[in-house]
């Protein structure tokens, strides 16, 4: 991240030295425009980050009740098959496993920033596995690359700009989206898998042991090297399997897969009237969940909801600095140069000038990128049921602010060294594009 913050304040700022040379003194200096495009980020930064210390007290407090009654658990047992090849190094009934399932969920019914908090506590439990403190491991960089890519069923909040904008079929984009996100998902894990082998991960120190906790508390001492460790490691029996250890039956995996494909149908054909529901139900769910599961769930909501206000505010710094390296990127011209360059060439595989801001903006900044789609579909000579029209909708549902969500994840967690993380994300980016575009040509390209 130390050489891409460089590069985008670099580049904006070279820009707008070159725009200021060559000024012929009409309307505002491009230095004072990148100077308020500065200030402008820093202030909204903050404002974001604001914004989402409510969503965070929510949600944090709702799964600290879900991981009281055990409902995290219970996910992870649910999808262990899958959960366990794609994730070797996290042990099958660890918390990491059910707040990534949940943070997975909430990106398929499309929440948004509801989805963030199950993501930060994914993170959280993540970096509990981790040796080496402060650099991403394997499972971290792979989690990212499905959250940024992650396969939406119902792009609840894009539905509901349609509508606003005056669309005859808002809920028309559910196949394309799903499209796109599929093929998103699938480059992102191959390219979280495949870069790994460029960016080694050196362990410092062994994964951590599970049982370790549990003699310290029985009076134990852990073991001054490691060939003591493997000493008592051999002298120990084979614990025997259990429930909890072996997951669900294998009918049971396979009919919850049943359950989940069958809601893509149901999406598709119901979408925008099931949308509206998903955020109440998610809370009362949660809600009930405790309750029959005896949990104290007011005195354990404030507990986890304290954890999500120190997240919240926690987050800001590094908010601060990726979105007004994005706002410098913007002021200073750079976005609408590259635009100029390459809205020629774009137009020529079914990706038009005007929808090209859209694209390139979207992975930097997820405001700016709503702009820029809210000021499309609302233009009486486009619309929201054109081509260009369903393909900004399509990009808005699909892809994903790459870098917001890695400053945040990371920033959750003190993590500096990225790995991989950002090739992988940016390649499930690209996909996304690629694989909007192909969608939307085929159902809508003879749309005026």
């Amino acid at each position: 991240m130390n050489v891409v913050f460089f590069a985008i304040v670099a580049i904006a700022f070279l820009t707008a030295s070159w725009h200021q040379l060559h000024w012929d003194g009409e309307g505002d200096a491009p230095m004072t425009l990148l100077t308020r495009g500065v200030i402008d980020a820093a202030s909204g930064s903050v404002d974001l980050a604001i914004g989402l210390i409510g969503v965070m007290t929510l949600f944090l407090g709702l799964i600290k009740i879900a991981e009281a009654g055990g409902l995290l658990t219970v996910l992870a047992k649910l999808i262990r098959p899958l959960m366990v090849r794609l994730f070797p190094d996290v042990p099958p009934n660890h918390p990491a496993m059910g707040a990534m399932i949940l943070n997975m969920s909430a990106n398929m019914m499309g929440l948004g920033n509801a989805a963030t908090p199950f993501g930060i506590r994914a993170m959280q439990e993540l970096n509990k596995l981790n040796p080496k403190q402060g650099v991403a491991t394997d499972s971290m960089v792979l989690f990212l690359a499905i959250n940024t890519s992650s396969v939406t069923l119902l792009p609840t909040g894009v539905i509901a700009i349609r509508a606003a904008a005056g669309s005859a079929d808002p809920a028309a984009i559910l196949p394309t989206t799903l499209f796109a996100t599929l093929c998103a998902t699938v480059a992102g894990i191959s390219a979280a898998l495949f870069y790994r082998r460029f960016f080694s991960f050196e362990r410092a120190t062994p994964l951590p042991d599970p049982l370790a906790g549990l003699d310290q508390a029985l009076g134990g001492t852990p073991s001054a090297t490691q060939d003591s460790s493997d000493a008592k490691e051999q002298e120990a029996p084979e614990p025997l399997p259990t429930m909890a250890d072996q997951g669900y039956p294998a009918w049971v995996s396979a009919l919850a897969l049943f359950g989940f494909i069958s809601l893509i149908p149901l999406t598709v054909l119901h979408g925008e009237t099931i949308a509206p529901w998903i955020i109440p139900t998610l809370i009362i769910g949660f809600l009930t969940y405790g309750m029959v599961r005896r949990v104290r769930i007011y005195e354990v909501f404030v507990e986890g909801a304290k954890e999500g206000f120190q997240v919240a505010v926690r987050i800001i710094p590094y908010l601060v600095a990726i979105l007004v390296a994005v706002g410098m990127f913007r002021a200073s011209g750079a976005l609408g140069a590259m635009v100029g360059w390459l809205g020629p060439i774009t137009s020529r595989f079914g990706l038009p000038p005007e929808a090209l801001p859209m694209a390139l903006l979207r992975p930097l900044s997820g405001s700016g990128a709503f702009g820029v789609m809210a000021s499309i579909i609302n233009d009486p000579d486009i619309g929201p049921d054109s081509y260009i029209g369903y393909l900004v909708t399509t990009l808005q549902g699909s892809t994903e602010t790459t870098f917001y969500v890695l400053a945040v994840y990371f920033g959750a967690v003190g993590v500096r060294r990225i790995r991989h993380a950002l090739p992988a994300a940016l390649t499930a980016d690209i996909v996304a594009i690629i694989a909007a575009v192909i969608a939307v040509s085929w159902l809508f390209g003879g749309v005026a």
